[in-house]
C-alpha cells in the first residue's frame, strides 16, 4: 500500500505533557523517543495547569539532545505574550529552526473578574511583538529570530477544534489542530479551514490540518475496542480517544488520511511513556511500511517536515529593495 495519489506523506506530532511530572529529564526522554519515530514535533504545555513545567525551558533542553524533531511550547499561563516571543525566539536559535509555539487563552481564575483575552486579540499582540522585534539583531532580515532566519519564524499552532477559533487559525496558524470523533468531521472542518484561509488571501496549501486524538494503546496487539477502531474514535471528557493497538490505530490513521480528513495528526498518550513507545515502535513502523510515512528526516527544520516555505518578511518590498 502506499499513499494516496496527491495526498503526500502523513504528519505525525505527539504531546509530551506528563501532568504528575515535574522533572524535566522525563519530558527530555520522550523526546527523544519521539525523535527517534521521525515524528514532525511535539507540544509541552505550560502555565497554571502544568506546575513545576516550564514549557520552552524544557524543550530548550530537549533541544540539546535531539537533532531533527520539532519542539513546539504552549504559551497558556497568564503571562506577558511580550515573554512567549521572547521564549520561543530563544528557543528558535537554540534548536536551530525547529522551532514552533501555541497560543492558548488561559480560562479565568475563580474570583478573577478579567475575562481572558480572545485568541485574536493574543496573535495580534504576538505579530506586533514580532514586528517590534524586527531590529533587535543585525538588520530586519535577521529580526527577532536571529541567526535562525534562514528558516523563517517559528511554526504557529493553533487549537481550531471550537468553530471561534477557525477564524483565527485560518489568519495565523501553519499547522491547526481539530479534536474530531470521525473522518467525515474532521474533513468538514479542513475544508472550512482551507476556504477561510483562502477568504484572508492566505495559500490554503499552507495551511497543515492535524486531527487530534487521545491515544491508549495499553491494549497492546489486541483488536481495538468497538467504536475505537475502524468505528472510529470514542468521546471522552477529554476528546475523543482511541482505545486499542498499534495496528487499528495505524489503520484509523491510514484511513483518515485517504479519505481526506487531515493532512495528519496529533496524538495524546494516555500513558506517555508506554502508549508513545508502542506509537512508534509498532503503529509508526507500519506507517513506514506502507509508504504513509517518513523513514527519515529530508531536512533539519520544522518548516522543512511540514512542508512549508520560509513566509515572506513582513517588510520586504517587490524588486529586492529593503
Amino acid at each position: 500500500m502506499t499513499s494516496s495519489p496527491g495526498r503526500g506523506l502523513l504528519h505525525l506530532a505527539a504531546a509530551v505533557d506528563q501532568a504528575e511530572a515535574a522533572d524535566a529529564g522525563r519530558h527530555v526522554e520522550l523526546v527523544r523517543l519521539a525523535e527517534r519515530g521521525g515524528l514532525d514535533f511535539v507540544t509541552l504545555d505550560d502555565g497554571p495547569g502544568r506546575p513545576g513545567t516550564d514549557a520552552p525551558a524544557v524543550l530548550s533542553r530537549a533541544a540539546a539532545v535531539t537533532h531533527r524533531v520539532g519542539l513546539v511550547p504552549a504559551h497558556t499561563g497568564p503571562f506577558p505574550v511580550r515573554a512567549a516571543v521572547a521564549a520561543v525566539a530563544a528557543l528558535a536559535r537554540i534548536s536551530r529552526g525547529r522551532a514552533g509555539w501555541r497560543i492558548d487563552a488561559p480560562a479565568a481564575e475563580d474570583g478573577d473578574r478579567r475575562a481572558p483575552a480572545p485568541p485574536e486579540a493574543l496573535w495580534r499582540e504576538a505579530d506586533a511583538e514580532e514586528a517590534a522585534g524586527a531590529g533587535d539583531v543585525s538588520g530586519p532580515e535577521e529580526g527577532r529570530w536571529g541567526s535562525e532566519a534562514a528558516s523563517g519564524r517559528p511554526v504557529r499552532v493553533v487549537d481550531a477544534t471550537e468553530g471561534h477559533a477557525r477564524a483565527v487559525a485560518a489568519r495565523y496558524a501553519d499547522v491547526a489542530l481539530v479534536r474530531a470523533a470521525n473522518s467525515a468531521q474532521a474533513r468538514a472542518v479542513r475544508e472550512e479551514l482551507r476556504a477561510a484561509a483562502a477568504e484572508a488571501g492566505r495559500d490554503p496549501g499552507s495551511l497543515r490540518v492535524l486531527a487530534g486524538l487521545l491515544i491508549d494503546l495499553g491494549e497492546g496487539e489486541h483488536a481495538a475496542e468497538p467504536g475505537h477502531g475502524g468505528g472510529g474514535p470514542r468521546h471522552s471528557a477529554l476528546g475523543p480517544l482511541y482505545r486499542g493497538g498499534p495496528v487499528d490505530l495505524a489503520e484509523l490513521i491510514g484511513a483518515w488520511h485517504r479519505e481526506g480528513a487531515a493532512d495528519g495528526f496529533h496524538l495524546t498518550p494516555v500513558e506517555p511513556r508506554r502508549d508513545l513507545e508502542r506509537l512508534v515502535n509498532g503503529t509508526v513502523a507500519l506507517l513506514q511500511h506502507r509508504g504513509l510515512f517518513r523513514t527519515f528526516y529530508p531536512g533539519s527544520t520544522l518548516r522543512e517536515h511540514l512542508g512549508l516555505a520560509r513566509p515572506a518578511h513582513r517588510y520586504a518590498v517587490p524588486g529586492g529593495a529593503a
